[in-house]
Parts: structure tokens; C-alpha cells; sequence
């Protein structure tokens, strides 16, 4: 046995590394991936943990940019995992994000893969 060299000991298990997989991508799914985005991330984690949200609100706790926030709520719509909604409250215009049952359990199976992960 040779200690400068691993691949001697029985003890020690030595395998080749596949550039093309990585951790993340062994428990990230595409769903997992496209939610992993820093600011769809924030937007989802928030959202999951209230019922509903004004968008200008969001914006102030999550601190983004306006564009950011309406750029990336409309990818999140469009997979279905919020619904966006304009509503009136005394004629004032309001904007509000809210977790869908498709998103709420897209984020329930991230948050399980991402403990895969962390540990």
C-alpha cells in the first residue's frame, strides 16, 4: 500500500468525476432549476410563506427593481406556479401575486431536493 497514493488503499473508494453531472444537477430537476433563479426564488419563498402579496409591497421586502420583479412574476405565471391578479381597493389600482397549488408544490419538491444537498 502506497500512502501517496489513494487508489492503493482498499479503504478508500476513488471514482472519475463526469463533467457533465454535478450535484446540482442530480437533484435539481428543469422545475427545480427554473425556480432556483434568485429572484424567482425570492418571489416563491415569500409567496409560500403568506397567502397573498401587493407587488409594490414585494418589491420593498425582497429588494428588487421594478422590472426585475414584473419580469420574472410573469415567467412564474406563465408555468403556472402564481397567479397575478389586478384589483381595485377605493379606486386605487393594486397588483397581487399569490402561490398557486401547481407552485406550492413545485416549491415543496425544491425545498425537498435542496435538502438533498445542504445535508
Amino acid at each position: 500500500m502506497n500512502p501517496s497514493n489513494p487508489e492503493s488503499s482498499g479503504n478508500i473508494k476513488v471514482g472519475k468525476v463526469d463533467p457533465k453531472k454535478n450535484r446540482e444537477n442530480y437533484f435539481f430537476s428543469d422545475d427545480d432549476k427554473f425556480i432556483h433563479e434568485p429572484i424567482r426564488l425570492l418571489i416563491m419563498a415569500y409567496l409560500y410563506s403568506v397567502d397573498k402579496a401587493d407587488m409594490k409591497y414585494l418589491q420593498k421586502e425582497l429588494q428588487v427593481s421594478w422590472g426585475n420583479l414584473s419580469f420574472h412574476s410573469t415567467k412564474l405565471e406563465e408555468r403556472h406556479y402564481i397567479s397575478i391578479e389586478k384589483q381595485f381597493i377605493k379606486k386605487k389600482s393594486y397588483t397581487i401575486l399569490s402561490l398557486t397549488g401547481i407552485g406550492r408544490k413545485a416549491f415543496q419538491k425544491y425545498r425537498k431536493n435542496l435538502k438533498k444537498i445542504v445535508f
